[in-house]
Parts: structure tokens; sequence; C-alpha cells
């Protein structure tokens, strides 16, 4: 397994082209499911989005149940329980077209496929897993997930429901209650976490609905978005659960949680690329057709530099999210073949890139809900109409930076793990960072380079990037040491130069790799899309580098690292922002959808 790249080390390891992983590399059978998942949506999703729109819950069910039917809820699900264990890439692919239409349908799949099921995939017993999977991956029951509580969000460990055993030890009392639960209104099973007695840890249980045994439901909430995902308050009055039903051991609830929340992470970041594939090629549409000034408004630079926008943080984000699936792919697998069960490889793997999970869930949540604002803003007066399906993407985009733990908690996660990575050895910061400030001290070289090999000094900039990032973090934990996750507003910047790192990395290398199959020539859109996305995320790391060093570092130091963050943040030759613009909504507005 050595060869196997470990999670974060990204940062401190130069990746190959051909050791990733691109949406140029499915395979026919992975085409073919993704067809299929398309011909599912554009039949029952996409036709009726004035159902999802006025809160037809019963029709999420319905589509629910279809889906089960064609076997889409089973996809992760291992064979031996009903499902068809597809590869986490496939699993991948299925989230990422299933969820384009309306965020309500993908809330409801996502709620029941990820943290509805996982959990008891991944830490249930055999009899668990027996008894339970089948029906969910079926789709003949639902699931729903149950953590949040009034009091307890983002600290999601401070849940006050309680579980008490009985005097005859044979059941738990499960009382209190919980918040925010998606599908609540028609599961048949419910994750729910409890504290036993004063534990630091909450526990987790498998819980059937059954209204008779002490549950009560809260009305469905009235939302901003996400409209017919059935959204519901659950009361638990001493429920009884038998103690067979615990989840992995006593006070390992938490740890369930994060777990199966790493997984909804990069899933939840599938799910918001079809939606703006779909948003751009509705942009597109329209820009083509609504004529002003006697004239397309498509030929108007405002509106090109839009599309262009959108589409390269769409195509940045898409490569990003499947060379990070590949990463936890390749990790499951290495763990199989060394004789792990499923259960435990598919655990570590995707532990393993909790990093990427993080970064992947906050980077394209955002790029989502920039992608349905310009949507809007193309369609002017009519985008702020209902009759048109710009305002409710722009509206179901905006949970996406909210649930599966904030993009606030992500960004700080993404940073405060890869310093716990460090700390345990599992990847080297503290050599490289060294390294960096050796560099600082030396004199730079005034040599004229030779870029005359495709994106040689893009990649010359990532890796002066990387320095950058190492400079300010590994200053900040020189500094801070364990007190640093104190200083969040010195995170949040370390996490956004480390984020704009990964996705700007990831969109060259699928890009290079892509040259290099079918000729430099015929992906100049690519290219460009590629220099585009570097250009903004060297303007953003010198914007949230600054904001560091000057948070934490004065005087000379302070000099020092504002000379070197200008020294790994300079171009030789500074692209032309307006001419790649150009080249990339050329092409976008001539095939008239999204075509990258």
């Amino acid at each position: 397994m050595e060869n196997i790249t470990r999670g974060g080390q990204f940062l401190v390891k130069e990746t190959k082209s051909e050791d990733i992983f691109t949406p140029e590399d499915f395979s026919e059978e992975q085409l073919m499911m993704r067809d299929s998942v398309k011909e599912f949506v554009d039949k029952e999703l996409w036709p009726n989005k004035d159902r999802f729109e006025k809160k037809d819950y019963a029709f999420t069910e319905e589509c629910m149940r279809k889906a089960g039917e064609l076997g889409l809820l089973g996809v992760a699900v291992p064979e031996a329980y009903g499902g068809l264990e597809m590869g986490f890439v496939s699993t991948m692919l299925v989230c990422d077209y299933i969820s384009g239409a309306t965020g309500s349908f993908s809330t409801a799949f996502g709620a029941h496929t990820g943290i509805g099921t996982m959990p008891i995939t991944l830490y249930g017993t055999e009899e668990q897993k027996k008894k339970y999977v089948p029906k969910l991956a079926s789709g003949e029951w639902f699931g729903a997930y149950c953590l949040t509580e009034p009091g307890a969000g983002s600290d999601a460990n401070s849940g006050k429901t309680k579980a008490v055993l009985s005097e005859d030890g044979k059941s738990y009392k499960i009382t209190g209650q919980k918040m925010w639960i998606s599908n609540a209104g028609f599961c048949s099973v419910f994750i729910v976490f409890a504290r036993i007695e004063d534990d630091k840890n909450i526990t987790g249980f498998i819980v059937e609905n059954v209204p008779a045994n002490g549950i009560t439901l809260g009305e469905e909430e009235h939302k901003l978005g996400i409209r017919s995902s059935s959204t519901r308050q659950v009361f638990f009055n001493d429920t009884v659960v038998p103690v067979e039903n615990m989840l992995a051991g006593r006070g390992e609830g938490f740890k369930i949680a994060m777990n199966a929340l790493n997984v909804g992470r990069i899933k939840l970041a599938a799910a918001c690329l079809d939606a703006q594939r779909r948003t751009i090629s509705g942009a597109v549409k329209y820009a083509n057709e609504r004529i002003q000034f006697n004239t397309p408004i498509a030929n108007f630079g405002a509106i090109r530099s839009k599309l262009a926008e959108m589409a390269t943080s769409c195509y940045a984000g898409e490569s990003a999210s499947y060379r990070a699936a590949k990463s936890i792919e390749d990790r499951i697998n290495a763990r199989i073949s060394e004789g792990a069960s499923h259960q435990e490889a598919e655990l570590k793997g995707v532990e393993e890139f909790a990093i990427e999970c993080s970064i992947l869930k906050v980077a394209v949540s955002e790029d989502m809900q920039n992608c349905s604002d310009e949507g809007i803003q193309i369609f002017g007066g009519m985008g702020f109409s209902e009759d048109t399906p710009m305002e409710s993407a722009w509206r179901d985009a905006r949970i996406a930076r909210i649930y599966e733990g904030t993009n606030e908690i992500n960004r700080m996660l993404s940073v405060g793990m890869l310093i716990k990575k460090a700390m345990k050895g599992h990847v080297d910061l503290l050599g490289p960072a060294m390294k960096v400030a050796e560099e600082l001290m030396g004199i730079p070289s005034f040599d004229t380079p030779d870029y005359s090999e495709l994106f040689a000094e893009e990649k010359e900039i990532i890796g002066k990037l990387k320095k950058a990032f190492l400079m300010v973090a590994g200053s900040a934990v020189q500094k801070y040491g364990p007190d640093l996750d104190k200083h969040q507003q010195l995170l949040m910047a370390a996490a956004d130069m480390l984020i704009e790192i990964y996705v700007a990395e990831s969109a060259i290398l699928r890009t290079e790799k892509s040259a290099k199959a079918n000729g430099a020539e015929n992906v100049k859109e690519q290219i460009a899309m590629a220099q585009l996305y570097l250009y903004h995320a060297v303007d953003t790391i010198t914007l949230k580098g600054k904001e560091g060093i000057a948070s934490f570092a004065e005087g000379d130091e302070q000099r020092m690292m504002l000379m070197g963050l200008r020294r790994f943040t300079k171009y030789v030759n500074v692209p032309n922002v307006v001419a790649l613009r150009e080249i990339i909504a050329d092409k976008l507005i001539k095939e008239n959808h999204y075509c990258y």
C-alpha cells in the first residue's frame, strides 16, 4: 500500500496527471449507469419540478420508491444485503446525476442512501445488516438520521437525548427531541443518537418508526428551499429499543456520526455538480434566445464572462470530486486486498480522505450557490420569477452550505485534520515547511524559466502556492501550537488557501491528462478553464495569505513572509483573463449547453 496516496498528501507530494482519475476515464459500464440515471431524472423529476416546489411530499416519496425499483438506492450497498456493491466512483456518479433536477429529491436520496443507511452498513452487526439493509436498499423502507437537537447543532456531541437501560438489561428507553430530520415524514427506521448516563460521547441506535412506541413527529417545517424534502422534528418519549439495536459500542456514536458525515460530504459535493451543469445549460439557452438591442444577449461580454466563470467552477469542482473519489476507491480496494472486510475497508478508506471530503463539500456547495445566483442574473427579471427554474435552484442551493457540517466547520476541520495527520506522522508537513523557511532566507533564482511545455508555468505556480500554504500554516502551528484552534479566523484563511490548491491542481492535472490523450489543440477550452481557475486561486491565496500573516506576525518576520507570499504568487506571464473567458464562452454558446 506504500505507493498509494494518503489523504492531505497532495500538499507535499507532486501528483502526476497520469496518476489521477478524471471524468474522461469513466468505463463503458459507468457511462451506461450515468445515462440510465439521467433518463430517470429527465422522465420522472425534471418535468415535475412544479410539484416539488408545491410541497408535494407524497410525490417525493413516490419518486424515491421508483428509484428503489431501479436499484438506485442500493448502489453503495454490498451484494450480500441486496445492493449493487458498486465502486466508490460509480456511487459518486449516481449521486451526481440523480441530484441535478431538484434539491428536494436529492436531499431525500442523500439522507436515505448516505446517513440513513451507511451507519448500518458500516457499523452494524451481521444481524443488524441482514435485518435492515436489504429493505433500505430496495426502497421498501426509508431511513432517516436523528443527530441534531434544538441545543445541539454544530456541537453535535452535546445532545441531551437520553437512553436509559431497563432493569432487566434487555432494552433502552430513549427520550428526547430531534430537529431538522430529513425524510422523517415517510421513514421506517431512524438512526438515533442518545447519551447513556453521563457518558462523554453519544451512542447510536437503530430505532424503528412505530408511533405507538412513544414516537411523535412535528409538523413539516416551512423552508426557504428543498420544499418537498420532508423535514420535521421527532420526539421520543420512553421509546423502547432492544439492546441488540445499539450501533457499534456504547459511546461510539460521535465517531459513527462523524464518519457517516465524511461520506455525506463528498457525496454532497457530487450532488452539486449536475445541478451546476443544468443551471449553466439553462442560462446558455436563455442567453442565446433572449434578444436585446437587436442581438442575443449571449453576444455581450458581460454575459459571456458570467457563463465562462460558471463553467470554469463547475469543471474544476468536478475534476476535484472525481479525483478524490478515486483516491478513496483505491484505498478501499487496497484494504480489501489485504484481507479487510468491505465494512472496515470502506470506513478506513473514506476516513483517510476526510480532509478532501471537507474541502470538496465547501468548494462545490459555494460554486453551486454562485452558479444559480448568476443564472438568475442572466435571466434578469425572468430569473426572479417562479416560472423559470433559476430561483428554485438558488433557494435549493442555500442548504448545501449548512447541512452535513456548515462550511465554517468544514473549513476548520480541513486544516485541523491536516495538522493532526502531521502530528501523527501520516503526512510530513514539518520537513517541507522548514525547507520553505530556508528558501525564504536564500536568494531567489533569476534564471529565465523554460515554459515551452503545456502547463509548465501553471504547475510551477501550484508548487509555489503549496509553499505559501506551508509558510503560513507552518508558522501558525509554531506560534500557537495546540491553541491554534482558538484562532478561527486564521484557520478559515488557511482553509481557503488549502481548498484553492486542491481544486486548481485537480483542474490542471485533469486537463493535462486530456491534452496528452487527445492533443492540446482539441482541448483548448479546458486548458482555458484550468488557467482561469488557477488565476482566481492565486488571487484568493494572495488575499488570504496576507490576512493570515498579518494576524500573527510582525516586524521583520512579517516583512519576510509577505515577501515570500509575493514570490510564491507571482506569474512570469500573466494570463489574459478576458481572452480565456472568450474561448470558454464561445464553445458553450455554440453548443448551446454545458459541454465540458
